[in-house]
């Protein structure tokens, strides 16, 4: 019998607050970013004091939140863009985009290397390993939250979203035991969230952080991220349902998602062919200066 998926999407609400699991997703990704970066910037992977790196934290924070709701709306939602510019500042009614997340990233990693000195793809190798995680708890959070659904399957796998059709005005209870009956079997679908977490955010982890444990060359782990990342969400992006507003691009299975990811594959592939020739950047710890003692 398929899972039925009901999962309050709220955590708990403090008076007229509501914390949702997926806001709470996002808090965990940037605690885990910053306590692991942290571990090993102290172990020489990054060659700065621990001010420039909590800086570092938070301009990749700045950078996927504006990033990701960027790209969302111009990805995925131009359409309620144009008719309702506001649209783009309402970051909690949801909506975030991981290539634009991506991207923020990327730029605001860009404009930190630049005022650290730093090699930009030295900065991208020390991140890339500390990202995984975050992504597979905010699509452990997109699951929870019965969003982001895979399409429809008669497999052992398939689960049941009760956002994903026409209740015709039946209450969560009355679905459950309907589910319970297998008299919503055929609803059942790809928990694609759960395959995401699974490949995005544990396998790229483990692959990342076992490469990386070594000096390596540069760009060889911003390469592995983009091809494993870009590989497997073109993958899954075949048992996931393609964005309503959006449907499938061309040829019947090609998907908004399967466009963005093109370009992190063949940038990945790149970024690996140059790492055979690039340098090794070698364990350097530094600390901050103490301070000075004021008379």
């Amino acid at each position: 019998m398929p899972f039925f998926v009901d999962f309050d999407p709220v955590a708990f609400s403090l008076g007229p607050i509501a914390v949702h699991w997926y806001g709470i997703g996002y808090l965990i990704a940037f605690g885990a970013f910053w306590w692991l970066g942290e571990r090993r910037r102290r172990a020489g992977f990054l060659p700065v004091g621990p001010t420039a790196f909590s800086d570092l934290a938070f301009y990749g924070m700045i950078g996927v939140i504006l990033g990701g709701r960027l790209g969302y709306v111009l990805f995925y939602g131009t359409a309620e863009l144009l008719r309702d510019p506001v649209s783009l500042i309402r970051i909690w009614e949801g909506g975030m985009s991981f290539h634009g997340g991506l991207i923020g990233v990327l730029l605001a990693c860009w404009i930190w290397a630049r005022r650290q000195r730093l090699h930009f793809f030295d900065v991208m190798d020390f991140v890339a390993p500390l990202v995984p995680i975050g992504i597979g708890v905010v699509r452990f959070a997109n699951f929870t939250g019965g969003e982001l659904w895979g399409r429809k399957t008669d497999s052992a796998l398939g689960m049941i979203f009760p956002n994903a059709f026409d209740h015709a005005g039946r209450t969560l209870d009355e679905l459950r035991v309907m589910a319970a009956a297998g008299q919503l079997d055929g609803e059942a679908r790809h928990p694609s969230q759960l395959y995401e977490m699974a490949l995005e955010g544990f396998v790229m982890f483990i692959v990342l952080f076992a490469v990386s444990m070594r000096p390596r060359r540069r760009f060889l782990v911003s390469g592995l991220f983009a091809l494993m990342y870009g590989s497997f969400r073109f993958a899954v992006e075949f048992v996931r349902e393609p964005d309503a507003q959006l449907g499938y691009l061309a040829w019947g299975w090609l998907t908004m998602g399967q466009v963005l990811s093109t370009p992190l594959i063949l940038t990945g592939l790149v970024l690996i062919a140059l790492s055979r020739r690039a340098p090794v950047l070698e364990r350097r710890v530094v600390e901050d200066p103490p301070k000075a003692e004021s008379t």
